[in-house]
């Protein structure tokens, strides 16, 4: 198939494939070649499942000559953040101590229901350690760098699932969110990052950082990708004891009815400052085409930010207690240092966060009676340069990797759904936007951005 594949998203290309425009082998063939030519520079896969993919692309292609039913990604090649299950392969989640552990004897719930669908699995992907991280650069694996600028950090905790698809290695992969790990990436690589409301996807067959936080997510290159894959993952898994009794709601069907009547309001106060002009720039830009002057409040968001990253420290270092005593040494010294402080959090610490959860939920269901969209920056800043430290933002210097999740954190602390959609200011740099929305309310996001990307207004470049 002669086509440039960094322009084709998941669903044309398993289309081309269903209409024998071209074949699952060509496709997965052309793939694995430019995986192969690419990543000794862009260091996003940490394996590469070759045998298996060709071996699935050719089951396909004889299923198309015999005239079997075909899945919605027929065809289509996807990759993982590698703290998922692939069965047969050792899941590191970005740590070298996981190097020992047996192979997955199974695939994680969100990778088999994509291979059901028809898409073929081409490997795992780069990752914080443990995805504790907003960077992408791992002691044992590697940096992954910015498709745009490669002095430039990814955005991590699932950098190199975002750099793969903004790069068009691979048209769609999967991440985790905790703090804003899909988010974040999504927009210093400048695509689709969508994070649902928390307990909608299964997490079965993933390792978890925080658990009353883990939500995985989608990176794309169109909203009708990540509508398709939303609802092939969306459902009930009773092997997930978080997972949601929600009645799935399709997304892809609803991409086409519009926005009439949407009431879209911008995060002001704590959203509004400790950020770069062009962050809130791109923010208010997005506003006003959308014709909203509305402001509206998220009270007490920095202690949000702040007791979030209490529960993660905290559940994050409970799973690694033996490891932390054993072996500190085998530690990413950025991962095992949080561990450490996390370890040392008094319970009543996390209790009182705990309960401030419940409150700051609270005040935000309120928000959502009186509007069905708020609008916030993803990340204060455009990716900072790779090994950088600290940054000037609004004058000051900051750490990069705690102040990366500034707008990040607070929405997910109470599992809110969010959509980064990618914006570009003056020098051609991403930055993204949020959308957000009350819980199940993906089908309206995508609506939302399904629109703004018809009008052209964001779009990958």
């Amino acid at each position: 198939m002669d086509a440039d594949w960094k322009t084709l998203d998941a669903v044309a290309i398993a289309q081309a494939i269903r209409h024998r425009k071209t074949t699952a082998t060509d496709v997965i063939t052309a793939t694995l070649a430019q995986i192969e030519q690419e990543n000794s520079s862009r260091n996003c896969f940490t394996a590469i499942t070759q045998y298996s993919a060709r071996k699935q692309a050719q089951i396909i292609d004889r299923n198309i000559e015999q005239g079997t039913p075909l899945g919605i990604l027929t065809g289509v090649p996807f990759a993982v953040k590698n703290l998922f299950d692939i069965a047969g392969m050792t899941t590191l989640a970005g740590a070298k101590i996981n190097e020992d552990n047996p192979v997955a004897q199974e695939d994680a719930t969100a990778v088999a229901r994509l291979k059901q669908a028809g898409g073929v699995l081409v490997g795992a992907l780069n990752m914080d350690e443990y995805a504790y991280g907003f960077v992408t650069e791992n002691s044992h694996y590697g940096a992954t760098p910015n498709p745009h600028d490669p002095s430039r950090i990814s955005g991590g905790s699932s950098g190199a699932s975002a750099a793969a698809v903004a790069a068009g290695l691979v048209p769609l992969a999967l991440g985790s969110d905790t703090n804003g790990s899909v988010r974040v990436p999504a927009a210093l690589c400048g695509i689709y990052g969508l994070k649902p409301t928390y307990g909608r996807l299964s997490r079965v067959g993933t390792v978890l950082l925080s658990d009353s936080l883990d939500q995985i997510g989608i990176f794309t290159r169109s909203v009708r990708d990540l509508a398709t894959v939303m609802d092939l993952l969306q459902g009930e898994d009773i092997r997930d004891p978080v997972s949601t009794k929600h009645p799935p709601e399709p997304c892809l069907p609803q991409l086409n009815l519009g926005i009439r009547d949407v009431r879209v309001a911008v995060a002001d106060g704590y959203f509004a400052e400790g950020a770069d002009s062009e962050a809130l720039a791109v923010v208010e830009e997005l506003a006003r085409i959308l014709g909203t002057n509305q402001r509206v409040t998220l009270p007490e968001s920095d202690r949000a930010k702040a007791a979030a990253y209490l529960i993660t420290a905290s559940e994050g270092a409970s799973q690694h207690l033996s490891a932390l005593r054993s072996r500190p040494q085998d530690f990413d010294p950025a991962t095992r240092d949080r561990f450490f402080a996390g370890a040392l959090i008094p319970s009543q610490w996390y209790h009182q966060a705990q309960r401030f959860r419940s409150w700051y939920r609270d005040q935000l269901k309120q928000i959502f009676q009186q509007f069905d969209i708020v609008l916030a920056p993803t990340t204060p800043c455009v990716a900072p340069k790779l090994g950088q430290k600290t940054v000037e933002i609004a004058g000051k210097n900051v750490e990069v990797r705690p102040h990366l999740g500034r707008f990040t954190q607070p929405i997910s602390f109470v599992g809110l759904p969010v959509l980064s959609v990618p914006m570009y200011h003056a020098g051609n740099l991403p930055l993204g936007v949020q959308i957000i929305a009350s819980p199940y309310n993906e089908a309206l996001l995508l609506r939302l951005a399904k629109v703004l990307e018809q009008e052209g207004i964001i779009n990958y470049p």
